[in-house]
């Protein structure tokens, strides 16, 4: 059963279901690359078989990508409903961006805290990590989904890329086009993930409570390998805003969501959201220790100024200087 995340992801009930640390340990030691190398040229689709971390530079945790910005400072709030255990349940995704970075497979990620409501009680709270590339394609290289259940506490959907067979994927392409191939969003057969997305439309026109806008552009995307209970889920992505909208088609648990709110963080509520996603991360290298073990802390890399979440326009980041990798 397919469940939203910001992220593509491994969704549904909560489920039923090394690489050698030494060699995880070089990588998150090395140096991270300075300089711009690999560039597609314009136009060009980039799929999953694309990545190399020459692809990325020390900007990799500045994302600006027209149709899926992210702004560390920033929460939006999308509501809806989803079925699970009966028709219609409230349903509600809270995402923040924070200052929080983690190296994975050789690139600096930007971490985005996704707290998942069901009836108003948190059922989920995950770790995603996106970077994106020199060309401004946006990657998923990880996923930390703590599943909540009374007072339990598990993350047993958790994957790195470069870690148990698991690969990272294009979670928004920088030109997406009409009639163009599919690409997968991450690949972890540890946990049945693989996730595949395609453009479905583009140009809409769409009005949802925080506001009205046009050239919106439609993802489809879909687990090939579970269908038909999974379903399709379709995310619109509108112009310099990112996903304001979320429908489904088939699948055993159908999501709709609207984004109902965006906004800028006090510096308190950044600075304790910074030590909560901090604390998650401490946590990962105890409750999925053989995933996690081998990474490289995650550490707080400050912005100067928080650019404004404006509506329609993509974010101009100042220069920020992050700390050196720890050491394992």
């Amino acid at each position: 059963m397919r469940r939203f995340r910001l992220s593509a992801g491994v969704r549904g009930c909560p489920p039923k279901r090394l690489v050698a640390a030494m060699g995880l340990a070089v990588l998150a030691a090395a140096p991270l690359p300075n300089a711009r190398a690999l560039v597609d040229p314009p136009g060009y689709q980039a799929t999953e078989k694309d990545f190399s971390v020459e692809r990325f530079s020390d900007a990799s945790i500045n994302i600006d990508n027209n149709f899926l910005p992210v702004v560390p400072g920033t929460t939006f709030t999308l509501t809806g409903t989803a079925n699970r255990g009966g028709p219609g349940n409230a349903h509600q995704v809270v995402t923040t961006v924070t200052e929080v970075t983690k190296v994975v497979d050789g690139v600096r990620t930007v971490a985005l805290w996704d707290r998942d409501f069901q009836e108003g009680q948190l059922v989920e709270e995950e770790l995603a990590l996106w970077a994106q590339d020199d060309s401004g394609n946006v990657w998923l290289l990880g996923e930390y989904p703590e599943e909540h259940e009374g007072k339990k506490v598990s993350a047993p959907s958790t994957w790195l890329a470069g870690n148990q067979g698991s690969a990272p994927g294009i979670l928004m392409r920088v030109d997406p086009q009409l009639n163009t191939t599919s690409y997968r969003q991450g690949l972890a057969p540890s946990v049945g993930f693989e996730d595949v997305a395609k453009v479905f439309a583009v140009n809409q026109h769409l009005t949802v409570p925080v506001g009205t806008f046009d050239g919106v552009l439609v993802i489809d995307e879909f687990d090939p390998n579970n269908q038909p209970q999974d379903g399709h889920q379709f995310k619109y992505h509108a112009p310099g805003v990112g996903i304001v909208q979320v429908t489904a088609r088939g699948g055993d648990e159908e999501e709709t969501l609207v984004a109902t709110e965006r906004r800028t963080l006090t510096p308190d509520e950044l600075a304790a959201a910074n030590a909560r996603v901090l604390e998650l991360d401490q946590r990962a290298y105890t409750t999925v220790k053989a995933v996690w073990t081998g990474t490289a802390p995650a550490v707080v890399c400050p912005l100067p100024v928080i650019p404004p979440p404006a509506l329609n326009t993509p974010p101009v980041f100042p220069a920020r200087t992050c700390p050196a990798v720890p050491a394992l």
